[in-house]
Formats: structure tokens, C-alpha cells, sequence
């Protein structure tokens, strides 16, 4: 009896035979398999932000468009670019395709507010570049004749900082107020709502 359990033992190996694990993690993190563009750091990315550029890619093919953004974890670049009757057209371009980004152009404040819209509530197309900055500094003044300290900030201070512990972004109603403080956010959007009944 000991005997044929030995040789069944023998037959069958205790644990099964070790194959050759395929390593896929190291592989995507292996820098050498990475391009120029996929090694650069996001702040380098965030400086072709708002900026028109041309994108050349594995076999010379080329896209333009202005970009809205980098996936930091892919370096894919997204791009937005203006056709007729406002419509937007988006590409999005793999990061481990890019070969070549070139800027052409820098974009001024109204291309900034522009993108910035691209994918910001419906309230926030509603209103041109020159009716948000309107209405941007109108609440900065009423906020600053009720002696609420304010300032501005962000690219082309697009937002507004209220006692440094809330922010008011565009369209610059209740809704866009930003707080960890819940009672100061409270209050402010209380005072915010008031103002802005008054105006219409």
C-alpha cells in the first residue's frame, strides 16, 4: 500500500510545474520604453495649457488644436478646436503616441475663458468673456463696499478669493462658492443671492 502511494506520489508532483511569470507592470513603468513627452513632469505639461500647438505623432501625422488639458497618469493631451457656429471639436491625443509638440500660439484671456468653458456648466456659456469680467468685478466691488476683504487669483484672476478661506468662481453666483468653512460659505452665498436679486 505504501508503495503505491509513493508512486502515485511520484506520478503526481506535489505542486504544480512553475511557469514563467510574465512581468506587464515593470514593463509599462520601464522608462526606456517611454517617450520624451510621457517623462516630462506636469508642471512642464501645464505650461502648453491654453496654448494653440501642433501634436506629431508616430508616423508623421499631425494635430492642432488648443490644449485644455494633460492626463497626468497617461500624458495624453486633449484638444479643443474651434469650428463654425461655436461648435467645439475635441481630440484626444495617447500620450505613448506623441512624438513632437510644437507651440504656436499663446492664448490671451479671452481663449483662457473660452476653454475654461469647454466643459463647465451651461450657466457659464451663457455669458460672453466681457459680461463674465463684468460681472466678476461688480461683485468684487459690492463685496468690497460691505468691507468683505477680496482678491483675485488663479490664471488671469478668473477667481475670486473672499478673506482667503472661500472662493467665488465664474458665473460668480451662490452656486460657484467654494468653502471648508460652512458657515462662512453659508453666509456668503446668503449675501451673494441677495446682491444679485437686487440687480435684476
Amino acid at each position: 500500500m505504501a508503495a503505491a502511494t509513493t508512486a502515485a506520489a511520484a506520478a503526481s508532483p506535489p505542486f504544480p510545474p512553475r511557469r514563467a511569470q510574465a512581468a506587464p507592470l515593470p514593463a509599462v513603468m520601464d522608462v526606456g520604453n517611454m517617450n520624451d513627452w510621457q517623462k516630462k513632469s506636469p508642471l512642464d505639461w501645464e505650461t502648453y495649457l491654453n496654448k494653440m500647438v501642433k501634436v506629431t505623432v508616430i508616423e508623421k501625422h499631425e494635430y492642432e488644436g488648443w490644449v485644455i488639458t494633460v492626463d497626468p497618469v497617461s500624458a495624453s493631451i486633449v484638444l479643443a478646436s474651434f469650428l463654425e457656429n461655436e461648435k467645439v471639436s475635441i481630440s484626444v491625443v495617447l500620450g505613448h503616441a506623441v512624438q513632437e509638440v510644437e507651440i504656436l500660439k499663446e492664448g490671451d484671456d479671452e481663449m483662457k475663458q473660452r476653454l475654461s468653458c469647454i466643459f463647465a456648466p451651461e450657466e457659464c456659456k451663457a455669458y460672453s468673456p466681457e459680461e463674465l469680467e463684468k460681472r466678476k468685478n461688480d461683485l468684487k466691488t459690492w463685496l468690497e463696499t460691505n468691507h468683505i476683504p477680496v482678491t483675485e487669483q488663479g490664471e488671469s484672476g478668473r477667481t475670486l478669493c473672499v478673506a482667503g478661506v472661500l472662493t467665488i468662481d465664474p458665473p460668480y453666483g451662490p452656486e460657484e462658492c467654494s468653502s471648508s468653512n460652512e458657515i462662512i460659505l453659508s453666509r456668503v452665498q446668503g449675501l451673494i443671492q441677495g446682491y444679485l436679486e437686487k440687480q435684476q
